[in-house]
């Protein structure tokens, strides 16, 4: 029998998925798998991060622009648990990473070793498929079933626990096999049931007034096409949350843009209110998209739902019709129902009322855009960064100041992801990160992470990431000395009670200058487009520090600071 060691084996089941990056940080647990990718690895490039939560943003920013599982490790102990909040984040946003940690042996259970923790227990309630591996026998069909779960269904992140014992113990090499197209996401799509589609379609044709409110469920099924062409046979305005950005382009007629109390405006709610129906297109229908439940109001408008997840559908608003299944095949039998029902359905303004509601959104925005006042206005720094930059850009924003102006004005051209914010917990310090993953996932795309101080606080370590391999990344740091968002939190909830919130101002080019970046400061709006020109025509890593209005004195995009 032809053996090899269980780290070999896993070595070449992510090859075998086609795995050509792994993030991560090195520990003694780890030592077998990193040998093995030494001697066995060709094909996988390990990208050597400062900290297991980058990693893990890494993996997921990879995952989101390539369409292929990301991969994330980390050692027993301290990484195991370093690396949750990237997971956590990914599986919430049906983004598929597999974070491997490493573990003490499994002889050493119960013996206080050494960074002995129960990674079962840790991650079975924060990922859709966990997994700490007992023997090396078992590893090749968990691997297997790992991808499996990660790319069917609703996609999500999963966890494989691999101790250090297990690493070394032989495996068979009959037993190293996959399916490889388990590699990439949604794989093995769920169509939708025929009679749903044809109540679904009876519905929409029974509107007079029907919006459409995509989540990202649109983009990672790569059904852009399909719902223009549905919302071009309905004459239905298109709306998005801010996951499901890119599931139109925001220059086509019926895009409404953003809605909810992250990046909406009052402009975008109106499309939403004189709705007759709202189809909610793989959107959960949350609290920040629909302003806690109340735009569109229970029971004013028909509901009709389309998801993969069965759990999704009814959870927020009775759905007057409900199509459970992937995107992509659901709303291509939706066009087909509908194009064969709908007859003549007259002549419709929705593009009148989408034009005036952008042109009333944007007067406001581009008066604030075009202010010479310092510090320099949110405003200022989107539309300067929308002339810019490339419409292929992917473009990484962080909670915070940068989300919902980013999300509100920033003008997505193409289809598809360009635009990543992690929206599911919505964590500090993501985006730097994530703009690395992105980089290597679409490496032919200019990338630029955009982060508040308060995020690059969080991240900074990651710059020596970033300078060792000289990646050609742009970052952004919205500089105002303060988390804002929850400054403005006291200043509309509290009375200006403000607690807690400031912090010291420094002078971020400077320190990323320290660590080998080509860096510019910026205080005057005059010099904002020409030092971001500069920074995205450089060769390597570049920064631009933009000392901004605070968010609490800002005119935000945002109905509420508690969602």
């Amino acid at each position: 029998m032809n053996q090899i060691s269980g780290a070999e084996a896993l070595v070449q089941m992510l090859k075998l998925h086609g795995v050509d990056t792994v993030f991560g940080l090195c520990g003694d647990t780890t030592l077998p798998f990193y040998d093995a990718l030494y001697r066995t690895g060709e094909g996988v490039r390990h990208i050597l991060t400062r900290d297991e939560r980058h990693a893990a943003y890494m993996a997921d920013g990879y995952a989101r622009v390539s369409g292929k599982v990301g991969v994330c490790e980390g050692p027993s102990g301290g990484g195991a648990t370093y690396i949750l909040p990237g997971v956590v984040e990914a599986n919430e946003s049906s983004i598929p990473i597999l974070a491997i940690t490493t573990d003490i042996s499994v002889t050493g259970r119960g013996k206080y070793t050494l960074t002995e923790l129960d990674q079962n227990a840790l991650y079975r309630p924060l990922t859709k498929w966990n997994q700490v591996i007992d023997t090396a026998a078992s590893l090749p069909s968990l691997v297997r079933t790992a991808f499996a779960e990660m790319t069917t269904g609703k996609p999500g992140a999963a966890h494989l626990g691999l101790p250090f014992d297990v690493q070394r113990q032989p495996v068979d090499a009959d037993d190293i096999w996959a399916q490889a197209d388990l590699g990439r996401f949604p794989a093995r799509r769920t169509g939708p049931a025929p009679e749903a589609v044809e109540a679904a379609a009876e519905v929409l044709l029974s509107a007079s007034n029907p919006v459409f409110i995509c989540g990202g469920g649109v983009v990672i099924a790569g059904a852009e096409a399909e719902l223009t062409s549905l919302a071009e046979l309905l004459d239905a305005p298109v709306a998005t949350t801010v996951s499901g950005q890119g599931a139109i382009s925001d220059r086509h007629p019926l895009a409404v843009g953003v809605v909810g109390s992250n990046g909406g405006v009052p402009e975008t709610r109106a499309i939403v209110e004189e709705a007759d129906l709202v189809m909610f297109v793989t959107c959960r229908a949350g609290s920040v998209t629909t302003e806690r439940w109340r735009h569109p109001a229970p029971g004013k408008a028909k509901i009709v739902q389309i998801d993969v997840d069965p759990r999704v559908i009814g959870a927020n608003y009775q759905p007057d019709a409900a199509i459970l299944g992937d995107a992509l095949p659901v709303l291509a039998a939706l066009v087909d129902a509908v194009a064969k029902r709908q007859g003549d359905r007259g002549v419709s303004d929705a593009a009148t009322r989408v034009a005036a509601a952008r042109k009333a959104k944007f007067d406001a925005f581009n008066e604030l855009a075009r202010a010479e006042a310092r510090p320099i206005k949110p405003e200022r720094i989107v539309a300067t960064m929308q002339d810019v930059l490339p419409s292929n850009a992917v473009v990484v924003c962080d909670p915070g100041t940068p989300c919902p102006y980013f999300s509100a004005f920033y003008d997505q051209v193409e289809t598809g992801r360009h635009f990543i914010s992690n929206r599911a917990h919505g964590a500090l310090g993501f985006a730097m990160s994530a703009a690395v993953g992105a980089h290597f996932g679409r490496p032919d795309a200019p990338t630029v992470a955009v982060m508040g101080d308060g995020s690059f606080g969080m991240c900074v370590g990651e710059l020596e990431t970033i300078v060792r391999l000289n990646l050609p990344v742009t970052l952004v740091v919205v500089s105002n000395s303060v988390f804002g968002w929850i400054k403005a939190g006291q200043k509309s909830g509290y009375e200006e009670r403000y607690y807690s919130v400031d912090f010291s101002q420094s002078d971020h080019a400077r320190i990323a200058e320290a660590y080998g970046v080509k860096t510019w400061r910026v205080e005057d709006p005059a010099d904002l487009a020409g030092a971001l020109r500069a920074a995205t025509d450089t060769a390597g890593p570049s920064l631009v520090d933009i000392v901004s209005q605070p968010l609490q004195e800002a005119r935000a995009p945002v109905s509420e600071w508690v969602a």
